[in-house]
């Protein structure tokens, strides 16, 4: 395994540093100071972001697409061991992102050996692995068409079945412990499938791949409104997908998407539900205007972005049971570099959790239980507003990576220089790479 060619050296990093720490350092004491006339240490704060950190998604790296075309970029990841560098990069230079999440049969190897090595070069671990029976791959004997662990054949679902099996084998050498599933499975017209006998065929299949985690591994469902069906999606809500993951047992938990909902869903009371009754799996981060957008985490809506955080750090706070979700980013880059479009998402869920260490939760009980809902609201409001960059720039120079990631990629030339090491495959395609 040859090691790629160009690197953002930590000289890089300390140069790109140098001018802006005595800034940095004026911000952080004066946010220090303004925290403490609010009752917060601001060392303690930033001790707990540290500890927070979200998985990057191998296929992340590559330039996203739509259902009508996608737009490669010069210096695209042509292997897995390429998307594994790129990632190691980006957790280079914002030290939030230990982990990543591979997907398979994208990222399938010969020798799991190969893939640890790539990923412990880098600094990083592997998270949830991913399944994919939404599409038909090269050489694979039936297809998903009409679905996968609903089709109504039983050698299809006994072939999407061995897959999860397979990719809960190809974990284990990794050292995961969760397997992510979502099936496009749905229909197109009204009287295609009956519903309920569609979802039965999903934990009939569903109880198989249950069957075959091993003691220590968890099992994410996860939802979706639509797409790629258009008319019903077998799992399509979370309700459907808490009741599956309580019918299936206690390794299998829900997978919250952002994207993966209507318009104006309240996504925070979701994940409350979810934490209350002790089915919460983990997050997929992204963010949406009108669907399934996967634009960059924070870039329409960081407000619901913080809601979100101000449940789980709520419950967090509060030693729930159960409470153990895993963060990771699921996004489609089409027009920006992907790297730069991770690095930033890392950062705003990043600002997302730090803002919502800020709430004053006994205030906003108090007023919680006075019903004054505007003081609420201001208490919520007030944590949301405050710039905590200060706080997550520190803690990069602390641990080594840059004060300002984006910039300091940019003047790394490492786009350009990966142009140059991986020439582009050419042809137009579609779709997710």
């Amino acid at each position: 395994m040859s090691s790629p060619v160009h690197r953002v050296t930590q000289d890089h990093i300390d140069a790109a540093n140098a001018d802006l720490a005595a800034p940095l350092e004026r911000d952080y004491n004066h946010l220090g100071e303004q925290l403490a006339r609010r009752g917060v240490a601001i060392d303690r704060v930033r001790e707990r972001v540290g500890a927070f950190a979200v998985a990057l998604p191998t296929w992340g790296v590559g330039t996203g697409g739509t259902r009508f075309a996608r737009f490669p970029m010069d210096g695209e990841p042509r292997s897995v061991i390429e998307k594994i560098a790129d990632c190691g990069t980006i957790h280079q230079l914002v030290r939030a992102t230990p982990a990543i999440s591979p997907h398979f049969p994208w990222d399938r190897v010969n020798d799991t050996d190969e893939l640890k090595q790539a990923a412990a070069a880098e600094g990083l671990a592997f998270d949830a692995v991913n399944s994919n029976t939404f599409q038909d791959q090269q050489g694979q004997p039936l297809s998903y068409k009409f679905g996968s662990l609903t089709h109504t054949d039983p050698d299809v679902r006994a072939q999407a079945i061995e897959h999860n099996i397979e990719c809960i084998e190809t974990g284990r050498a990794l050292g995961s412990r969760a397997l992510t599933v979502w099936v496009g499975d749905g229909t197109n017209f009204p009287g295609q499938q009956p519903f309920i006998e569609s979802l039965e065929r999903y934990l009939d299949s569903m109880a198989k791949v249950y069957a075959a985690l091993p003691d220590d591994w968890r099992v994410f469902l996860e939802h979706k409104h639509y797409e790629p069906a258009f008319y019903s999606t077998v799992i399509a809500d979370w309700g459907t997908n808490y009741l599956c993951a309580r019918e299936l047992g206690p390794k299998a938990h829900c997978l919250v998407d952002l994207g993966h909902h209507a318009p104006n869903t309240n996504i925070e009371m979701i994940v409350a539900r979810l934490i209350q009754f002790e089915k919460l799996g983990g997050f997929h981060f992204n963010d949406s205007k009108y669907g399934d957008d996967d634009l960059d985490s924070g870039a329409i809506d960081p407000f619901q972005l913080f809601l979100v955080m101000n449940e789980l750090v709520d419950a967090e706070d509060q030693g729930r049971s159960g409470f153990d979700p895993a963060y990771m980013l699921d996004q489609s880059h089409n027009v920006t570099d992907p790297i730069e479009s991770l690095m930033v998402s890392a950062m705003e869920v990043q600002h997302a959790y730090t803002r919502a260490l800020l709430v004053d939760r006994p205030a906003l009980r108090a007023a919680q239980q006075n019903n004054d809902a505007l003081l609420a609201h201001r208490i919520l409001k007030s944590a949301y507003e405050t710039n905590v960059a200060p706080i997550t720039a520190t803690l990069r120079l602390r641990n080594g990576a840059a004060i300002d990631p984006l910039a300091t990629y940019r003047q790394s030339g490492y786009r350009k220089a990966k142009a140059a090491e991986r020439p582009s495959t050419g042809g137009p395609s579609a779709g997710i790479v």
